[in-house]
């Protein structure tokens, strides 16, 4: 059976020594954090994105042609 585990490498900078292992709870957990976070930033960029699309329509204007009056 396949480990579905997230592994967490460690790397002693000294010696060069890798150490591979299973992600404890705590690590899993702030994982599982950060990828929510991530999808949280990703979704929020995207409806940035729209709205700012969505205004640009309404005004008439390109993204090119607005960077062009804000210098």
């Amino acid at each position: 059976m396949a480990n579905t585990k997230p592994q967490i490498t460690v790397i002693n900078v000294e010696t060069g020594e890798e150490i591979i292992r299973d992600a404890n709870a705590d690590e899993i957990a702030q994982i599982k954090l950060d990828a929510a976070n991530d999808e949280a930033r990703k979704v929020e960029a995207e409806a940035k994105a729209i709205a700012k699309a969505a205004i640009l329509d309404r005004l008439g204007l390109s993204a090119d042609e607005l960077q062009t009056i804000l210098g």
